[in-house]
C-alpha cells in the first residue's frame, strides 16, 4: 500500500488501523473525525504515488484534511458530515483503483485482448474439434462405403460357387455374438470406471426392463427383430442373385424413405414436405429401375426382392424406436448379440431343411467356400459396427454418405466384370434415388437455417450499400460545418 509506516513507531501505527477500519457509527459532522484529521499528517507517501497524483491534487494536499478531495461530491459529503462517509477511505480506494485499474482506454484495449484472445482460443478448440469430427467423418464414409460394397460384391462371387442365400444369411449373423465382447473391450480400455462382464451385462439388461432380460422379454420384444433382421439379410442377398449388385444397392437405399413414411404413420413424426418428395423420388426410381430392363421376370423378381429387404429394415429400424426407444452403445451391442442368440437357437433348423429338400444343397462341405463366407461375415460385421457406433466420433450424416457412395463403387464394378448397360432410363433412376436419399438426410430445421442464411445475406448487402454512400454524404456536411463559423462571424 502507500501508507508505509508512521515515523515513531507503534503508536500511530494503531492509529493507521483505525484510520483503515470503518468506525462503528458513522460521524454526523467534521468535528466527529477531527482526530483523524489530525493523524493525517504524519503519513509518509511513497515518491512514485507523488507522481502519479499531481494530474489531480498537489501532495501538500494530500497530507492535509483534504487529502484526495478532487470532486464536488467529495466536499460536498466533507462539509456537511455525510453519514458514514470517511474521507480517508475514499481516497484510499480511488487512489487503489487509479493504481491497479489503468486508463479507460487502456482498459478497453486490455479487455479487448483478452476477449480476443479468450474468443481465439474457443475458436481454436472448436475447430480442432470439428476437424476431428470431420476427419473421423472421411474416415467412416470409407469404412462404410468400402464394408458395404465390398460384403455385396464377395456375396455376389460367393453364389458363384455356394448358392445357398439363407445359409449365408444364418452363418453371417452368428457373428452379431461378437458386439458385446467387442464393445467391453472398448469399455475396458476407455473407460475410467470399469466392471466386470457381469456388472456391465446387468447394467445393459436395465434396456430390456426392470427385470432385465427374461425370458418373456426375449420372445416379445428380442424374437421379432431377429426374425426382421433374418428377412433384410436373406432377401438382400436373394436379390444379388438375380440382378446386377449397382441395381441392388441403389434400390437399397430407398429404405430411408420408408423410414421416413413409417415414422410419419406409425410414430406421429413431424411432416416435412422435402421429405414426401424424396420418398416420390424413390418410389418413381424404382418404377424406373423396373422399366430399364423391359419389366423381365428375372429383374422385376430381383428388383421386388431388394424393395422387400428395404422395407423389412425401415419396419425394424421404426419398430425399435416405437417399442424399444433409444439405446445407448452397451445396449445396442447387447441387443445385436442376443439377435445371435435367437439365431443360433431358433433359425438353425431352416438351413438344415432346405438343405435336406435340396433347395439349398451342396455335395459336400469341402467345396464350401469358407474364405468367402468368413469374409463376407467380417465385412457386414464390420458394417454394422461402424453403422451402429460410428456416431460416437462423428456426425450421423456421414456415415450415411457412405452408403450412398457405395452405389458408384459397385456400378464400376459391375462395369468391368458384368455386362451391365447403363442406359439413360437406368442412370436417371439412379440419380433420383440418390437425389432423394441426399434429401432426407437434411434436418428438420433446415428451412430455419436457409431462411437465417438468406437474411444475413440480406443485411450485409444493406450494410454495404450506406457505406459505399456515407463517403459521399459525409461531404456535404462537413462542408457545411466547415461553413457556418465564417457565417456566424460576419454576422456578429
Amino acid at each position: 500500500g502507500w501508507i508505509r509506516e508512521f515515523p515513531n513507531g507503534s503508536a500511530r501505527g494503531k492509529a493507521a488501523t483505525g484510520m483503515r477500519r470503518s468506525p462503528d457509527v458513522s460521524p454526523r459532522r467534521l468535528s466527529d473525525i477531527s482526530p483523524q484529521l489530525r493523524q493525517l499528517k504524519y503519513l509518509v507517501v511513497d515518491e512514485a504515488i507523488k507522481e502519479d497524483l499531481k494530474w489531480s491534487r498537489s501532495v501538500e494536499d494530500l497530507t492535509s484534511a483534504s487529502v484526495g478531495l478532487t470532486s464536488i461530491e467529495e466536499r460536498i459529503l466533507r462539509i456537511t458530515g455525510y453519514y458514514g462517509y470517511q474521507p480517508w477511505a475514499a481516497s484510499y480506494k480511488r487512489d487503489e483503483r487509479s493504481r491497479e485499474s489503468p486508463a479507460p482506454a487502456e482498459a478497453q484495449m486490455q479487455a479487448g485482448a483478452e476477449g480476443s484472445g479468450r474468443a481465439s482460443r474457443c475458436c481454436w478448440k472448436c475447430s480442432v474439434t470439428q476437424l476431428k469430427k470431420i476427419f473421423w467423418g472421411v474416415a467412416m464414409v470409407l469404412g462404410v462405403c468400402s464394408s458395404w460394397s465390398g460384403s455385396t460384391q464377395l456375396a455376389k462371387l460367393t453364389f458363384k460357387k455356394f448358392d445357398a442365400p439363407f445359409t449365408l444369411t444364418w452363418f453371417a449373423t452368428n457373428w452379431n455374438f461378437l458386439f458385446f465382447p467387442l464393445y467391453y473391450l472398448g469399455h475396458v480400455f476407455k473407460s475410467a470406471e470399469k466392471q466386470s462382464p457381469k456388472q456391465r451385462y446387468r447394467e445393459c439388461c436395465r434396456f430390456f426392463g426392470d427385470n432385465g432380460l427374461t425370458l418373456k422379454v426375449f420372445f416379445t420384444k428380442a424374437a421379432p427383430f431377429g426374425v426382421l433382421w433374418t428377412l433384410t439379410n436373406y432377401l438382400y442377398l436373394h436379390a444379388i442373385k438375380k440382378i446386377n449388385t449397382t441395381d441392388v444397392s441403389v434400390l437399397f437405399c430407398c429404405n430411408k424413405a420408408f423410414v421416413f413414411l413409417l415414422s410419419w404413420i406409425v410414430l406421429r413424426d413431424r411432416f416435412m414436405g422435402v421429405r414426401i418428395v424424396a420418398a416420390i423420388f424413390a418410389i418413381a426410381g424404382i418404377v424406373m429401375m423396373t422399366y430399364a430392363d423391359g419389366f423381365h421376370s428375372h429383374s422385376v423378381i430381383g428388383i421386388a426382392l431388394v424393395v422387400g429387404s428395404a422395407s423389412m429394415s425401415a419396419l425394424y429400424k421404426v419398430l425399435f424406436k416405437l417399442l424399444l426407444g433409444s439405446a445407448k452403445f452397451g445396449e445396442a451391442a447387447l441387443f445385436l448379440s442376443v439377435l445371435a442368440v435367437f439365431n443360433v437357437l431358433f433359425v438353425t433348423c431352416i438351413p438344415v431343411i432346405l438343405y435336406f429338400t435340396k433347395v439349398e444343397y451342396w455335395s459336400s462341405f469341402d467345396i464350401i467356400p469358407w474364405g468367402n463366407l468368413c469374409g463376407f461375415s467380417i465385412l457386414l460385421l464390420t458394417f454394422n459396427i461402424l453403422l451402429n457406433f460410428g456416431i460416437a466420433i462423428t456426425y450421423p450424416t456421414l456415415i450415411s454418405l457412405g452408403i450412398v457412395l457405395s452405389v458408384p463403387v459397385n456400378a464400376v464394378v459391375d462395369h468391368y466384370t458384368s455386362e451391365i448397360v447403363f442406359n439413360s432410363v437406368r442412370v436417371i433412376a439412379i440419380i433420383i434415388i440418390g437425389l432423394g436419399f441426399l434429401l432426407l438426410l437434411l434436418p428438420e430445421e433446415w428451412d430455419v437455417w436457409v431462411i437465417k442464411l438468406l437474411t444475413r445475406l440480406k443485411v450485409r448487402k444493406k450494410e454495404e450499400i450506406p457505406e459505399g454512400n456515407g463517403d459521399i454524404a459525409s461531404g456535404l456536411p462537413n462542408k457545411s460545418r466547415r461553413t457556418r463559423p465564417s457565417m456566424s462571424s460576419f454576422a456578429h
